[in-house]
């Protein structure tokens, strides 16, 4: 299959209407899993299923089309749609403990997105790479962030925002991972 991502197997056709729905359609995607979230009592970081959909729309859209996406949900919540975590909303969740992580998808699903053009999401270990690349942007931006917003020391902003969520990362990339070279396949047998 020549397609450089997931979008342009699954959906050859270009052009604004078609971008402008699959974007609109992830950032949908994007707050559904946000919705699937629990918050940890000492920390003001909930655990999502955000990271897991940020890392598939980056492999499935593409640098581009990955990034953007991210973008607008990030604005949807902004201007006032609950789309973040427990349906919260507003720029003041952004500017808040979580904001971090949150401007992290946006450069995650990025590179998760030119990894995949570069086809990294064909083979569960390149997947697998590609996924642990992106966790790491996401933790990059949320960490230094989670820091400042709370006022904490590097030891204590580890502890609440790094250590509980590294079980959980690492099964929903692995998660990721294996469903990438699958798709790939099942598009290759769907497409002839």
């Amino acid at each position: 299959m020549n397609a450089a991502t997931l979008r342009l197997a699954a959906v050859p056709r270009t052009g604004l209407l078609v971008d402008a729905l699959l974007i609109a359609g992830g950032a949908v995607f994007l707050a559904l899993c946000a919705q699937i979230s629990f918050q940890l009592p000492f920390t003001p970081v909930p655990i999502t299923l955000q990271t897991f959909g940020v890392l598939l729309i980056g492999a499935s859209y593409g640098l581009w089309r990955g990034g953007l996406t991210a973008l607008v949900y990030l604005l949807l919540g902004i201007v006032g749609l609950p789309v973040y975590a427990d349906q919260s909303h507003g720029l003041d969740v952004v500017l808040g403990a979580t904001g971090g992580y949150l401007i992290g998808f946006i450069v995650a699903a990025a590179l998760v997105g030119w990894l995949a053009q570069r086809q990294w999401d064909r083979r569960f270990a390149t997947a697998t790479a590609a996924m642990l690349g992106g966790t790491v942007v996401i933790f990059a931006f949320g960490l230094p962030w989670l820091m400042a917003d709370q006022g904490l020391d590097w030891a204590t902003t580890l502890e609440y925002g790094l250590y509980p969520f590294v079980p959980g990362e690492l099964l929903k990339l692995y998660l990721a991972a294996a469903l990438l070279p699958g798709a790939w396949r099942l598009m290759a047998r769907l497409r002839g």
